[in-house]
């Protein structure tokens, strides 16, 4: 039987094309959408998970926490360093992390923070060692294999956050004392350094001449990373800054679960568009079955003679929408890894993200269940006609 459905299936290889190549498209972006839906997901939750809230300039949000905790937008602005340290003596505050941005290296954004923000992503030194004084950094994973950087070496900054050769910092280079074994998060794309070195890299010369109070009472940070000791103390002191500051608070949990809802619309409609073309795919095989069993009328009517029974035949019907099913299965979900490739391709170099080639997961396997079962009904519909089957009078007619 095995043998006879397949030799069945390549005798009309056209068809047969056909059904497996729209349940390969099928599969391939069901799988495409689950995996990146879902390791997306994963990954913006492990970036978020240290943080409890971000504080900023005024703006959006969302914003606030794409730029200050994932890195992939540009800041509201900037507040006062001093403002912002207030906001640590607050009682309901565990501890706060200050970020600065303003120059980038070759579009890697420099990231000006405390040390302390290392250990929030479990980050530990591949080689070199920590920076200490102003100027020194240590770089993420990538960040080193990308451009080609090593421990000793020296680079200059460029001014904003995209590329840019016209306004580079010449005269204040950065030197890489250090680098990160990889954490599969976002820090692997950044490079590191203290709060000095982004102010001291924007000072006018004429600014040598303040004293040091009146340097700290104009020092700026883009944004504050705070953890809270407990949930109530964030939702508390959201609404009082909102509220009766200059600045604005937002909470990184909320908005990527709003950030998610949105997508969301997106991957609903590529899943819709999925099960659209999985029917269709199971229109194909239904008619092609049809055919195929109509075509071979006398050829089934001498198998009856030969001793094989109408539920044998049935089975070679079986057969046949199963060879169909598992191979456009297996296709499509190789099709969809590779497309997950390409993709994680592109969105390490645009947002530092990086999509991981994993076996199937169980809404894949869902999905797998749900084309066998369609391929199977529509086997089922086309070998209804092999139990009216008139032996002899379809023999005497060939």
């Amino acid at each position: 039987m095995l043998y006879l459905a397949y030799k069945n299936l390549i005798s009309k290889p056209l068809n047969t094309t056909l059904s497996v190549l729209l349940l390969m498209l099928s599969i391939s972006l069901a799988t495409f959408v689950l995996q990146v839906r879902n390791q997306l997901n994963q990954h913006l939750e492990k970036n978020i998970k240290p943080f409890d809230m971000v504080i900023g300039a005024k703006g959006s949000p969302l914003q606030l926490v794409l730029s200050s905790v994932l890195h992939i937008d540009n800041p509201t602005g900037n507040i006062p360093f001093k403002e912002a340290l207030k906001i640590s003596k607050n009682p309901m505050v565990k501890e706060i992390t200050a970020v600065s941005y303003g120059d980038n290296y070759k579009g890697v954004r420099i990231l000006g923070t405390p040390i302390e923000y290392l250990t929030k992503y479990n980050a530990k030194l591949r080689e070199g060692k920590l920076y200490e004084k102003p100027f020194e950094v240590v770089i993420g994973n990538y960040v080193a294999k990308k451009n080609n950087l090593s421990v000793g070496d020296t680079f200059v900054s460029a001014h904003g956050l995209a590329e840019n050769e016209l306004e580079k910092h010449n005269e204040k280079p950065f030197v890489v004392t250090g680098i990160l074994k990889p954490t599969g998060l976002i820090i692997d794309d950044l490079i590191i350094t203290n709060l000095e070195s982004i102010w001291e890299v924007h000072e006018h010369e004429d600014e040598h001449i303040h004293h040091e109070e009146e340097h700290d009472e104009q020092r700026e940070v883009t944004s504050l990373l705070v953890k809270f000791r407990n949930p109530i103390g964030a939702l508390q002191m959201s609404g009082h800054i909102n509220k009766n500051t200059t600045m604005q608070a937002a909470l990184p949990k909320f908005e990527i679960e709003r950030l998610m809802k949105f997508l969301g619309i997106g991957f609903k409609t590529i899943n819709g568009i999925a099960i659209a073309i999985l029917l269709v795919a199971g229109l194909s095989i239904f008619f092609n079955l049809i055919k195929t069993v109509r075509e071979r009328k006398q050829e089934l009517a001498l198998l009856r003679t030969y001793g094989a029974n109408t539920l044998q035949l049935v089975k070679l019907v079986f057969l046949e929408a199963l060879f169909l099913s598992l191979l456009g299965s297996v296709l499509g979900w190789l099709i969809g890894r590779i497309s997950l490739w390409f993709f994680s391709t592109f969105a390490q170099n645009l947002y530092g993200y990086h999509f991981v080639f994993s076996p199937p997961n169980n809404r894949e396997l869902i999905v797998l269940i749900l084309v066998i079962l369609t391929t199977l009904l529509a086997a089922i519909l086309a070998s209804l006609s092999l139990f009216k089957l008139n032996v002899s009078k379809t023999i005497s007619n060939a």
